[in-house]
């Protein structure tokens, strides 16, 4: 039985990786992160702390292995360079290299103690034949970095008349059971339903079939990324919300990523964010009046990669029926920062490749236009709005959403309960062992066995 047990929560956890690997390929638009050549000579550099996570006034430790993959000789020089995450220099030192066909070594780099916040660290090494370049990044007592919030003087009312806007939108709910999906286990279900401006939009409902009540997995989409049912898991009901725009809710809304969030940028009120958020309010709406489902309403997780972790933020924010809020890599976390963060990269990524250049293309939408839209949706913006036990993962090699931003919206989380996972060696997605950690953190909460 044990075994049994194992195997499934082994096939849960590595339904959840895929999900959220796809929605990093959904919005990655300048190819996979940097990774060590498997050529002439191979980096590998290892921190001292294994999350790449430091404290103050502490030494920054890597153990750099370096290893001669030829049959040749190898001569010439290894060099590091720290710089801020906006690209200031910092630290560097450069020393000899000689090393023996098929040898290895080790040089202990220590770099001095650093201010809180996140460091890029490129490892170099340059022989008459061969460079190459490994990039990591470290963290200095993140959870003190601070953060402006930028957020308008009437954003509850915003936010509170969009709630009234949607609650004049009949739902006009329909539950359609899927016998070609389901299995002998769990009924799969679409759910369709009317959403803010009367648009339609659709999810998925996935209920074990055992005659339980179940906690709900309300799980919300990446950036135009297509959710699907969600058959992973026995313990919970799993609801998988497409919002405009997004997989099977495209009736009203199909373009494509380079337009998505473009959407009337220029009008707050009517700007596409307004209305996805909204569907994520309606989501809620339609698990509460289907408890006869089996349904649990008072054991709602909310969870999300990318976008769906901004998505899960913003909704366990703007209410109270969520009971547990998950995120990876959210995306949009403080915008302001986040764009003098991505100023310093050499090519421009997701999203201000994007933003930069439709500012680019419109002469007269001003960066301080942009910022009176956008600071209605950071989500950084809604943070402190949050009481609920809260756990966050990121990548620290992330350039779709900074380390530092992130963590920036984690420290303005109201709740105290809330944690969150750095993976040293990841871009834009965690790993398998956050899904392992993230399950048993769950099971915790809502006291399942």
């Amino acid at each position: 039985m044990m075994k049994k047990v194992n195997c499934l929560l082994f096939f849960s956890v590595m339904i959840c990786l895929a999900s959220v690997l796809k929605v990093s390929a959904a919005i990655q638009q300048q190819g996979k992160p940097p990774t060590e050549e498997t050529a002439d000579i191979i980096l590998n550099p290892a921190p001292q702390r294994k999350n790449a996570i430091f404290k103050n006034n502490e030494t920054v430790s890597y153990k750099l292995q370096i290893h001669n993959n030829t049959k040749d000789h190898q001569n010439g020089r290894i060099s590091y360079l720290v710089t801020t995450d906006e690209g200031e220099k910092v630290a560097a030192d450069t020393v000899h290299l000689a090393l023996h066909g098929k040898a290895s070594k080790e040089i202990d780099i220590k770099v001095p103690s650093t201010p809180t916040g996140f460091y890029r660290i490129n490892f170099m090494v340059n022989t008459a034949n061969y460079d190459d370049t490994v990039r990591r990044v470290f963290g200095v007592s993140p959870e003190n970095i601070n953060s402006t919030l930028h957020r308008p003087a009437d954003f509850d009312a915003f936010w509170k008349q969009s709630k009234i806007d949607l609650e004049k939108v009949k739902p006009q709910y329909k539950v359609l059971e899927r016998p070609e999906l389901s299995t002998k286990d769990k009924k799969v279900y679409t759910v369709e339903m009317r959403s803010y401006g009367n648009i339609l939009i659709r999810g998925w409902l996935v209920i074990p079939r055992d005659g339980k009540k179940f906690p709900v997995h309300y799980r919300m989409p990446g950036y135009v990324v297509s959710l699907k049912p969600n058959m992973g898991s026995d313990d919970f009901i799993s609801f998988d919300l497409n919002v405009r725009g997004n997989g099977n809710s495209k009736d009203v809304i199909d373009i494509g990523t380079d337009n998505y969030c473009l959407v009337n940028i220029e009008d707050k009120n009517k700007y596409i964010y307004r209305g996805v958020y909204m569907d994520c309010i309606r989501g809620l709406d339609f698990l509460y009046s289907h408890a006869n489902l089996g349904i649990d309403t008072s054991k709602i997780i909310a969870e999300g990669g990318s976008q769906g972790g901004a998505l899960a933020l913003i909704t366990t924010a703007l209410d109270s029926r969520v009971k547990v809020l998950t995120m990876q890599v959210p995306l949009y976390a403080d915008i302001h920062d986040d764009m003098k963060v991505s100023a310093s990269y050499e090519k421009q990524v997701f999203p201000f490749n994007i933003f930069r250049l439709y500012n680019a293309q419109h002469p007269g939408f001003t960066w301080d236009k942009f910022f009176q839209t956008f600071d209605y949706y950071d989500p950084q913006n809604f943070a402190p709005m949050i009481k609920c036990p809260v756990l966050m993962g990121i990548g620290l090699l992330d350039r779709y959403c900074p380390p530092r931003c992130s963590m920036a919206l984690f420290n303005h989380i109201g709740s105290t309960d809330k944690e969150f996972v750095c993976v040293p060696n990841t871009a834009h997605e965690v790993n398998l062992n956050y899904f392992m950690f993230q399950n048993l953190w769950l099971r915790e909460k809502f006291r399942i066995p």
